[in-house]
């Protein structure tokens, strides 16, 4: 039997000039994992999130599902099936086939990675956050979380940075699904 995946996930949104200070700590302090450019859909349920991820920087592809919804706490069960690229549109209709959401959103992340003191920072834009960070430790036991969050929040005071409440996270997925399906 194969242990669990179990991703604690802080997040931060900031203004430009913010992401340019942490760009900057970042390459001059940490290690460069390099450019992580993503083409993402999201199928977003009541209690969970799939997705189906088109890794442009890397070449790959997958299938995701959080066993939460962002908003819901910091640590989220993740199972993951790779898949070839030339089957990222097959996998997108199969999830929209199913009906079972009627809330997807598209959208392209422009991301960079690094590593910094066992935390892995995943800088990012995309037309939906704008400007954030995601800071992630993946582990394989819940027994091992709270070690993780503190080593999470570390790296984010050092970093100077507001992570998000569960609260500040729900209001704002809500209003962006809400406004990315005004633009539609």
């Amino acid at each position: 039997m194969s242990s669990k995946t179990i991703e604690i996930e802080l997040r931060s949104i900031f203004d430009k000039k913010k992401y340019d200070e942490v760009e900057k700590f970042l390459k001059e302090k940490a290690e460069d994992l390099g450019a992580d450019d993503k083409d993402v859909y999201f199928f977003i349920m009541p209690d969970k999130l799939s997705k189906v991820v088109d890794n442009i920087s890397k070449g790959n592809a997958k299938i995701v599902t959080k066993l939460n919804k962002i908003g819901k706490g910091d640590s989220f069960e993740e199972i993951e099936v790779a898949i070839d690229r030339e089957d990222v549109e097959k996998a997108v209709n199969m999830f929209k086939s199913l009906n079972l959401t009627e809330n997807i959103m598209h959208s392209f992340q422009k991301r960079h990675n690094y590593l910094y003191k066992g935390v892995e920072l995943a800088l990012k834009y995309s037309d939906v956050w704008s400007y954030h960070l995601e800071l992630e430790i993946v582990v394989d036991d819940p027994k091992k979380e709270e070690d993780a969050k503190k080593k999470l929040y570390s790296v984010a005071k050092e970093l100077d940075i507001h992570i998000m409440t569960d609260e500040e996270l729900t209001e704002f997925t809500q209003k962006a699904e809400k406004d990315y399906h005004k633009k539609k």
